[in-house]
């Protein structure tokens, strides 16, 4: 079996104190070797920042999880439309982008003050953009974040999240209908210049009895050399409580990433980080 490097990218750095510290003991350990951060989570700071950079070295990459859902806050004034001081939720946004309802120019805003944001926090432009909730591939959220990233870190990849099984995107609503906003971002980002990712696995259903053990095992089938793996281990204290419903499957997800059995699938796939 031919060898694959793959990169295994843990969403959602920076949301909570705990959650922050499972990502860097994954890093350091050598057990993933990708974050992204929520630069607009309430309790991310420069101090965050530097743990993170000095955990990831030279072996890590990190990049920026755009944010634009209820309940984070906008970094920059005036952007609406808001519910409550805070950005819409997940469904009501996806539904106003694919009917073109959203305001394109408070939309690059807000995106570039995330990008600046993100580079007083590291001193450089993010290594790959990817979102929270993947709303980077929404209409309208799309051509913004293109755009944005074009202008404030070119040599950064964009993360698209077409999968190559088509088992799971029978199996996966999800990932069925990433596969289909994918495709649409995949030629733009082609279009803007940007690189992308050759392939996406990672999606399910977040529940805290999946055997994530056999998900990991699919998730590696037919991924190539360069594809990327979603995941969001983590610990739970009460600002993750606060902030998000997934809770108990990151302890499942950080625990599995740091045992053996996640570096014999590796092994027995051929695949390195």
């Amino acid at each position: 079996m031919s060898e694959r490097h793959i990169i295994i990218c843990a969403d959602d750095y920076g949301i909570s104190p705990a959650v922050s510290a499972a990502i860097r003991d994954l890093i350091e350990r050598r057990r993933i070797n990708a974050t992204s951060v929520m630069v607009a989570a309430p309790q991310f700071n420069r101090v965050e920042a530097a743990k993170l950079l000095h955990a990831a070295a030279k072996h890590a990459a990190v990049g920026l999880h755009v944010t634009l859902t209820a309940p984070f806050a906008p970094l920059s004034q005036n952007f609406a439309p808001l519910r409550h001081g805070a950005f819409l939720s997940l469904a009501t946004l996806l539904r106003r982008a694919h009917l073109r309802a959203l305001r394109p120019k408070l939309l690059t805003v807000e995106i570039s003050r995330q990008f600046e944001a993100f580079a007083a926090a590291f001193g450089r432009p993010p290594d790959f953009v990817d979102g929270h909730h993947h709303v980077h591939l929404f209409p309208q959220i799309r051509d913004a974040v293109l755009r944005v990233t074009k202008d404030l870190a070119p040599n950064a990849w964009v993360r698209q999240c077409g999968q190559l099984s088509a088992r799971r995107r029978l199996t996966d609503h999800k990932a069925l209908l990433l596969d289909g906003m994918s495709r649409r971002f995949r030629r733009l980002a082609a279009d803007h210049g940007l690189r992308t990712n050759p392939a996406f696995a990672g999606t399910y259903a977040f529940r805290s009895d999946a055997a994530y053990a056999r998900l990991f095992a699919t998730f590696l089938d037919r991924l190539p050399d360069g594809g990327v793996v979603m995941c969001h281990p983590g610990k739970v204290d009460a600002e993750l409580k606060r902030l998000d419903h997934v809770t108990e499957s990151r302890e499942h997800e950080y625990a599995f990433f740091g045992g053996d059995k996640f570096a014999r699938l590796l092994a027995e796939h051929g695949i390195k980080l």
